[in-house]
């Protein structure tokens, strides 16, 4: 086979020809250059590929699995029909994205570095914490369970809390929380789990109480948890 190299911004494009067989080992090989050279954006051009055999396919899925452990993508444009339908056979027609005009390919790129700077933001988001003091009502819900119903949130975040006022309770166990968020004193219910306690001794400052996270919480419940916490955040950082 042969392999021709360029680049379009960030992306590297491997015009390939000929067959991809047992002696495509150099495919592998320009592959993991490029992933060297610091280029994790791959598009794989079919357009002149004639045949690939079943050793073929082992090589496309080691080359394919080699940019996955760095990090990296590899997509496949302009692929003839009898070249798909081996890709089909083995499923890799679903594991690697095809596409048919290579100016869209390239665009994909794209789109899927916005969608993961968002995703990275939205969990940064998630996992912004609030120092706060809340009065909250918590109850067990295994039976015949310790019960603390006056307490204290100390720290607050999209996914959790730590509560202070309690040493009743032990690690798993669940519980539910009532709490009003200030100043509409919006009350919400969440469940939670017991997830952490202080050490008596060297955590003494937090001590009684336990880090809890949230579970089975709806996406309208975080929204207003994520509201809450950016804006009273957003206001200590004025003051």
């Amino acid at each position: 086979m042969e392999i021709k190299g360029r680049q379009r911004e960030s992306v590297i494009i491997l015009d390939l020809a000929g067959k991809i067989d047992v002696n495509s080992g150099p495919f592998v090989e320009a592959v993991g250059q490029c992933l060297r050279d610091g280029y994790t954006d791959i598009l794989c051009n079919f357009e002149e590929v004639d045949l690939v055999d079943y050793m073929g396919i082992s090589v496309i899925v080691i080359a394919y699995k080699e940019v996955v452990n760095y990090h990296g993508r590899m997509k496949f444009v302009n692929v003839p029909a009898h070249v798909r339908s081996a890709l089909s056979i083995c499923g890799l027609d679903k594991a690697i994205e095809i596409y048919a005009d290579e100016d869209m390919a390239v665009n994909t790129f794209k789109e899927d570095k916005i969608i993961e700077d968002i995703k990275k933001m939205q969990l940064r988001r998630r996992f912004k914490r609030l120092p706060i003091d809340i009065k909250i009502e918590l109850k067990a819900k295994r039976p015949r369970a310790p019960e603390c119903y006056k307490l204290d949130i100390l720290d607050l975040s999209a996914i959790g809390a730590y509560i202070y006022g309690c040493d009743k309770f032990k690690l798993g166990d669940e519980v539910l929380i009532k709490m009003k968020l200030p100043p509409e004193n919006e009350e919400m219910e969440l469940d939670a789990k017991v997830v952490w306690l202080p050490d008596k001794q060297v955590q003494h400052q937090v001590y009684p109480g336990m880090g809890v996270e949230f579970y089975n919480i709806s996406t309208s419940a975080q929204a207003k948890l994520l509201k809450f916490i950016e804006r009273n955040l957003s206001s200590s950082l004025a003051e």
